[in-house]
């Protein structure tokens, strides 16, 4: 027996069981059995779809072993028992997905040399039989194996390094919380190697912390109307979890929608796999803006980082979207804000991922779009991130907060801050973990979502005793008449100011200072001009 697997048997483990750690790099490994045959688009859906077949068979395993261990199945005939153990209820009544026979992995990992028609074959079967029995992964899975394009001796090989990576026997922990870091992960390592697609599926994580954190979304419906891969829902079902526990997670509803056929299917994976209901998604893909496939939705929450400055949209000058204007053809931002804006409960509260220039751009109407929802009072926080957040862009970002109540709310008892918005200025914050990507740290989340909530009053601020304090060069709690006077330009630094230097006690007085720097100047003015003087009388002695 291995070493490794020796261990974890001695400890009474199942054989190849892996740390979270271990399995990320078992997965990666798998990952770059086929980087050189395919696009980094299409491996990310092989790797990602047969870790996903990984995972329903391991937990329908650990289900399985739970169900035999039952002591009322001892006194049982053997036939019997065989028949109990595949009654499919006892499954899915736990949200562990039902797996066929010939879809279990260790079928599969069986067959994977000798199957008839090839792996490849082996492996399409398999998803297709997972998908007709379980009628939320419909459509979902890739039957992308079985092709001529696809090495098969790699995809064996890749078959056998999956193997090895267990997502049950971590102790405590659920397989899906196990399956879902890994599944994390590799979003993450496929964005960096695509670059600047990769805006189209994932949104860096502490970005995402960032929006939640400020939000709160404890219970409710929130929606993402460019859902990516889902990132925007399994950070607010981690939220509940840490702050009221796992048995809370189904106190939100998610709604959502995805343009690009294959990220709308990561998204489905990924929400299956943190036990979220992948049909709030819809049953296909589709452009929020031509087709919008919850028209009634009134949410609590919304949290979205829609693509910069898109030109390419599909745009209805007399959509009823367009309350506060029509947005421009050249650019999406204030179409996506005015959806959001649509979709928004009474009161509904949003953190939106836009560019800087959505905080100040005059073009095209925009300026008299944001002049309308600024004096609508739809504005509670706008926020300026630091550079170097999205390995997909270059362009500088913010965020806006939107809400259509700003009152204290009955029993909230919130402060009231109608006809008031709050800057906060972020661009210093941040860690640099290479020389391209900076990360906010869990200081500045905490720093800046504190700050947020000690301006709106919440039952969170109050508990941690805080109280809101304009900060010189960090945050402003700027009047609409103000920001009228600056034409309603959002630009943060232009409300926040400068930071005011801490005073040194040992420090010149000031008025002392310009006395001494006057005398000093004046004397270099007079040595300036006796050596002008004397250049003159040398120069004349050569004439």
């Amino acid at each position: 027996m291995p070493p490794r697997k020796r261990a974890a048997a001695d400890q009474g483990a199942l054989p190849g069981v892996s740390t979270t750690k271990e399995i990320q790099d078992i997965l990666w490994k798998a990952a770059d059995k086929l980087r050189g045959s395919m696009d980094a688009a299409q491996y990310k859906e092989f790797v990602l779809g047969l870790v996903f077949l990984k995972y329903v068979s391991d937990a329908f395993a650990e289900r399985r072993a739970q169900i035999a261990a039952d002591p009322e199945l001892a006194d049982i005939s053997e036939h019997r028992r065989a028949a109990f153990l595949e009654e499919k209820d006892e499954y899915t009544e736990k949200n562990v997905f039902w797996v066929p026979l010939t879809a279990r992995w260790d079928h599969i990992a069986e067959n994977a040399q000798s199957a008839e028609g090839g792996v490849g074959l082996l492996l399409d079967t398999a998803m297709d039989e997972v998908m007709k029995a379980n009628k939320a992964l419909t459509g979902v899975l890739p039957k992308i194996f079985n092709r001529d394009n696809v090495d098969q001796k790699r995809l064996k090989e890749l078959v056998d390094l999956i193997s090895d990576a267990r997502f049950t026997g971590h102790g405590d922990r659920p397989a899906q919380d196990v399956l879902g870091e890994v599944y994390e992960y590799f979003l993450e390592r496929f964005a960096r190697a695509e670059g600047k697609r990769a805006g189209e599926f994932y949104t860096p994580s502490s970005v995402v912390r960032l929006l939640v954190e400020i939000l709160e979304p404890y219970e409710g419906r929130v929606y993402d109307p460019c859902c990516g891969s889902g990132g925007m829902f399994v950070q607010a079902e981690k939220f509940v979890i840490a702050r009221q526990g796992r048995d809370h997670i189904h106190d939100l509803a998610i709604y959502g929608q995805e343009a690009n056929e294959r990220t709308w299917r990561l998204a489905k994976m990924n929400l299956a796999i943190h036990g979220m209901d992948p049909k709030g998604i819809g049953d296909r893909w589709a452009d929020t803006f031509t087709d919008d496939k919850l028209p009634d939705l009134k949410a609590d929450f919304i949290m979205a980082n829609p693509p910069f400055n898109m030109s390419d949209w599909a745009r209805k000058a007399d959509d009823k979207r367009w309350k506060y204007g029509t947005p421009p053809q050249s650019n999406a931002n204030y179409a996506w804000l005015q959806h959001m804006i649509s979709k928004l409960g009474d009161r509904g509260s949003a953190g939106i991922v836009l560019s800087n220039g959505s905080m100040s751009s005059k073009q095209s109407g925009e300026g008299e779009i944001r002049a309308a929802i600024v004096e609508a009072d739809l504005v509670a926080c706008m926020v300026a991130l630091p550079g170097n957040l999205f390995r997909t862009t270059t362009i500088p970002a913010c965020l806006w907060f939107l809400t259509k109540d700003k009152t204290p709310q009955g029993v909230k008892a919130l402060t009231d801050r109608r006809g008031e918005v709050l800057f906060i200025d972020a661009r210093t914050m941040g860690t640099m973990v290479d020389k391209t990507e900076r990360i906010l740290t869990d200081e500045d989340l905490a720093k800046v979502a504190d700050t947020y909530h000690a301006w709106r009053g919440t039952k969170s601020a109050k508990a941690k005793g805080i109280t809101y304090e304009d900060e010189p060069g960090f945050c402003y709690s700027a009047t609409l008449q103000e920001i009228a006077k600056h034409d309603h330009v959002l630009t943060v630094g232009w409300y926040v100011g400068t930071a005011e230097a801490e005073a040194d006690p040992d420090a010149e007085p000031l008025q002392e200072r310009i006395t001494r720097l006057t005398k000093e100047l004046f004397a270099h003015f007079d040595e300036s001009a006796r050596l002008d003087a004397v250049v003159r009388e040398q120069l004349g002695r050569l004439v």
